[in-house]
């Protein structure tokens, strides 16, 4: 059973030289009111109640549609983030290891901040049990956006304090997507980002089970919807297999990384540079949703990211 919480669509990213498709699962809603052109509504004030009571009923029938919203960002508007390590915050010290929430902000203009609420080893199942869904719910303000990726750890059988059975991840996902409506605010639903793993040169599904998942509930719910899943295979598996290593953890005792004196083989967390990719990968998303945060996005090339050592943004924009 889904956990309760105490508070009441792409297709695959083409390399980057080649066009992006719209996504799948993108809810987008076109609305305009018509002058009448009655001659019953010729005197100025009845032409601006009538008007205006037309407005408002439009608006409100908007807002009972899932996925349409009818807010814009307000000034100071935040992107929050529910995700697990893979998105989560790092200190200095674990450089060179960064989640892709550290560096969204690099594709935003500044008028919008982020607040990355990721932690290591979540699943949906323990992101709501331990309340950090509802801090990140108090936090949320109308005209906000919140990005939900999960699934690494739901599918972790062997750690049954994380696990969270398919069917239970689909309802946590839609009880996520339910309290972000009612804060008035906008949620995207992500596929969780490749594991990097590859089978005679081919990268090969990591996720199956709970991608589909996630997949279905966006349709069902009309949640605008980026394929990060499908994204990042794509854009790996363009890099190739030797390639694609220096985009997540691996360095050998020789390297000479504090953070990893020993050396690391890790292909589920980023390093800076899969990171930075990783975010330019979800900003490229979020301008084609065609939601009110996408007029903010400024998407970031992918062929000239580089690592600077920190989380910090500049560098060549599409």
């Amino acid at each position: 059973m889904p956990l309760k919480s105490r508070n009441r669509g792409s297709q695959p990213l083409a390399p980057p030289t080649r066009a992006m498709p719209p996504s799948r699962g993108a809810w987008v809603c076109h609305f305009a009111v018509h002058p009448l052109q009655t001659s019953a509504l010729q005197a100025p004030a009845l032409r601006v109640h009538a008007l205006a009571a037309l407005a408002a009923l439009a608006l409100t029938a908007l807002a009972l549609l899932p996925g349409c919203s009818t807010l814009a960002p307000r000034s100071g508007a935040k992107v929050l983030i529910a995700s697990d390590s893979t998105a989560a915050q790092y200190a200095p010290g674990r450089w060179p290891q960064m989640g892709w929430g550290m560096l969204v902000q690099c594709s935003l203009d500044a008028s919008v901040t982020v607040d990355n609420r990721a932690r290591s080893g979540r699943s949906t199942r323990t992101f709501i049990a331990e309340g950090l869904f509802d801090a990140l719910a108090e936090q949320t303000s109308p005209g906000d956006t919140v990005l939900i990726q999960f699934g690494h750890n739901d599918a972790t059988v062997a750690k049954p304090e994380r696990y969270a059975s398919p069917a239970d991840y689909g309802a946590n996902l839609r009880h996520f997507i339910a309290v972000v409506r009612e804060r008035k605010a906008q949620p995207v639903l992500l596929t969780p980002v490749a594991l990097r793993k590859f089978e005679n040169g081919r990268m090969v599904e990591s996720h199956g089970e709970y991608s589909r998942v996630a997949r279905e509930v966006a349709a069902q719910t009309h949640t605008p919807f980026i394929d990060l899943d499908a994204d990042s295979m794509a854009y790996f598996q363009s890099i190739g297999e030797e390639g694609s290593k220096k985009y997540y953890l691996h360095y050998t005792a020789a390297d000479h990384v504090p953070a990893f004196p020993a050396g690391i083989s890790d292909d589920t967390h980023f390093s800076e540079i899969g990171a930075r990719a990783v975010a330019a990968l979800i900003g490229r998303r979020l301008k084609e949703l065609h939601i009110p945060l996408s007029k903010h996005v400024r998407p970031v090339k992918l062929d000239t990211l580089q690592a600077v050592g920190e989380p910090s943004c500049g560098g060549p924009r599409k």
